[in-house]
């Protein structure tokens, strides 16, 4: 119980604070922060935990490959969010992932391939997806209930991905993992409340903040064949969130430095 407890809570707690840091410090860095592994994090240690570290290992292995699911999620929702509403992008967006999910589902591959999969998506996606045009947006104050209503959209989603991926295996499940809880709430908000252009700004982050999600797997994947569950899930936590701390802070470097050419 304490465990599912911890799976649900987090999930809706990165919302919150991917949400904050979208109003204090813009769009790109809130995605930055919404790409670290909440939700398949959790996931991939209740599996750990039920079905051994070998099961864990496996499915930590499909979730690097589904990071390549969530790579097309993001460009499908790039694409679509200058010319569909919200409901239609995320729709869009969602069959996208499902139909790369069924078409990776055969693909048997180590840690070290999939690991390549995953970062190859990730920079396919970044030149693919359009750029924003320069500014900002203005934006009203969000209501009260804003940051209440993402996380309950959050909190369901997880619940609702957790029953779908029960006795699917861990190859399966592992694809599953990654599906886009966050990214699905970030940028549905972020489109509807500030636009198109915050929205590509938000998913730009996150393409990049993704490489922290992957290395994430990665380390998990490989600790888990050679040691225990804490050592694996502690190293992959650190290595992930080290990663996630060095590009926003490299991101916040790269805004002032064009801020400062521009004046």
């Amino acid at each position: 119980m304490p465990i599912l407890a911890l799976k649900l809570l987090l999930a809706p707690a990165l919302v919150v604070a991917a949400s904050l840091a979208v109003r204090r410090f813009g769009p790109r860095v809130g995605g930055l922060i919404g790409g670290l592994p909440v939700v398949a994090g959790p996931i991939l240690l209740v599996l750990a935990l039920l079905h051994g570290r070998s099961f864990g290992a496996n499915a930590a292995t499909g979730s690097l490959l589904g990071l390549g699911s969530l790579a097309a999620f993001v460009t499908v929702y790039a694409a679509a969010c200058p010319r569909v509403s919200p409901p239609t992008a995320l729709v869009l967006g969602w069959c996208t992932f499902l139909a790369a999910t069924v078409l990776l589902a055969p693909i048997d591959a180590g840690a070290v391939p999939a690991l390549a999969v995953a970062c190859g998506s990730f920079w396919v996606a970044m030149l693919l997806i359009p750029r924003p045009v320069d500014g900002t947006t203005a934006v009203a104050g969000p209501p009260a209930w804003d940051l209440p209503v993402r996380a309950a959209c959050a909190g369901a989603m997880v619940v609702a991905l957790t029953a779908a991926s029960a006795g699917l295996g861990a190859h399966v499940s592992g694809l599953l993992a990654p599906f886009p809880v966050i990214t699905s709430v970030l940028a549905a908000f972020t489109h509807a409340q500030r636009g198109p252009g915050d929205t590509l700004r938000l998913l730009q982050g996150m393409l990049i903040g993704l490489f922290a999600f992957a290395l994430f797997c990665f380390t998990v994947a490989v600790g888990l064949r050679h040691g225990g569950i804490a050592v694996a899930f502690g190293a992959a936590t650190t290595s992930a969130i080290l990663i996630q701390g060095v590009a926003v802070t490299a991101d916040r470097v790269r805004t002032r430095r064009l801020a400062a050419a521009r004046a």
